[in-house]
């Protein structure tokens, strides 16, 4: 009910707050605790979806890529689904999934080519919606660079 929103919502809070002290073990686990809770209540709900999206960002922070691979190619049917191709939360998890592989050291060269190949297209994506000088446009755009020369020096 309304009191275990307000809980979940004070957890996500306090994770946020965890993150931005250093604490990221802390706030890791109380995502992970969020996104559960909220998953069993309603695995469609924005809340939920947000909740899958935070937490791929702390994996992704604790070289947890393995765990982030496999709740974004869980979530982002789900969100193409309820949202569309242009929201906000899918084109987030859409970043993230190439992004866990361009940072992962044992990524290999046939999946940054997956990866570079992902964001080339949700750059064309981002250009369409946001413009060329917006700024999530340069965050693509850098990632496409970062893969190239991953891609370029490591095999």
């Amino acid at each position: 009910g309304a009191d275990a929103e307000i809980i979940l919502l004070a957890q996500s809070n306090l994770a946020i707050v965890y993150s931005k002290l250093g604490r990221q073990e802390d706030a890791l686990a109380l995502r992970r605790e969020v996104y559960n809770k909220r998953h069993m209540l309603d695995p469609e709900h924005r809340s939920t979806l947000s909740a899958a999206s935070s937490l791929v960002n702390s994996l992704i922070e604790h070289y947890n890529f393995a765990e982030a691979r496999t709740l974004i190619n869980e979530t982002l049917p789900i969100v193409r689904r309820v949202y569309g191709d242009a929201h906000d939360i899918t084109l987030g998890l859409r970043y993230k999934l190439p992004h866990s592989i361009v940072l992962n050291p044992d990524a290999t060269q046939k999946d940054l080519r997956g990866a570079k190949g992902e964001l080339e297209e949700l750059l064309r994506t981002t250009r369409r919606i946001f413009g060329d000088s917006h700024p999530r446009v340069e965050l693509v755009r850098n990632l496409v660079g970062a893969a190239n020369n991953r891609l370029r020096t490591e095999f």
